[in-house]
């Protein structure tokens, strides 16, 4: 009986730990990446560039605490607009054959929305219990925790979170587009902190043998950013 209690007591101990553990790599992640601070700021735009294939696109995003967030791809002269103005999504794309806005679909507003900065999308997987502490991994020499999450629609992302630094060394998400099922692994580097934003300047993104490296090239803080800018006009 003794041994019995010793054993279940182990568990229960076992179990605390691991709770506890993903709740600081949570935490560790958010002060890590200076997600507590963000929601200070009022305003971020990011110029990039994205190179895939030979090309290079230029790209800018605006976004609005707390969740207004546009962005205009220059591809071969045309522009492809995406905009969600914290209610609706639109997206202007030349390259499908017209200049109108077209309301996104669910699927394509959370890939909009998902890339706003101001969110800590990390702290609400927690929050709302879709996050899993799979172990430990090694991503290109260094030590890492495997984080998995659960998504809507029974897709999943697993981050692997540098176990020195609290950044994040890479991602696999297991995503589902226009009934096509994909993996998508990006290597985000190069973690620059510009005016309090901590970014990672450098993303390789892969996917179906293609590969996307976007390149941050500047970064402006709290710049006056009317709500027009996000409305389609």
């Amino acid at each position: 009986m003794k041994k019995l209690l010793l054993s279940v007591s182990f568990l229960l101990a076992v179990t605390a730990i691991t709770a506890q553990s993903l709740e600081d790599i949570v935490t560790n992640y958010t002060i890590a990446n200076k997600l507590d601070k963000i929601i200070n700021f009022k305003t971020i735009k990011l110029s990039a560039k994205m190179s895939m294939m030979g090309m290079d696109m230029p790209m800018e995003m605006w976004m609005k605490n707390p969740d207004k967030i546009k962005s205009v791809t220059n591809f071969n002269g045309q522009e492809i607009v995406s905009v969600f103005d914290g209610e609706k999504g639109y997206m202007i794309n030349p390259l499908a054959g017209s200049n109108e806005p077209v309301e996104m679909t669910a699927e394509q507003l959370k890939d909009v929305v998902k890339s706003n900065i101001f969110h800590n999308y990390m702290a609400d997987y927690h929050k709302s219990g879709k996050l899993t502490l799979e172990g430990e991994d090694n991503i290109n020499g260094k030590p890492a925790f495997k984080v998995k999450a659960t998504l809507d629609g029974g897709n999943t992302a697993t981050m692997f979170i540098d176990k020195s630094t609290y950044l994040l060394l890479k991602s696999v998400a297991d995503v589902n587009q226009g009934g096509i099922a994909m993996t998508v692994e990006s290597f985000p580097s190069d973690y620059t902190e510009t005016n309090g934003i901590l970014l990672p300047m450098k993303t390789a993104t892969s996917a179906s043998g293609m590969e996307i490296v976007t390149t941050f090239t500047k970064v402006e803080v709290d710049i006056p950013m009317e709500d027009s800018i996000f409305k389609v006009k």
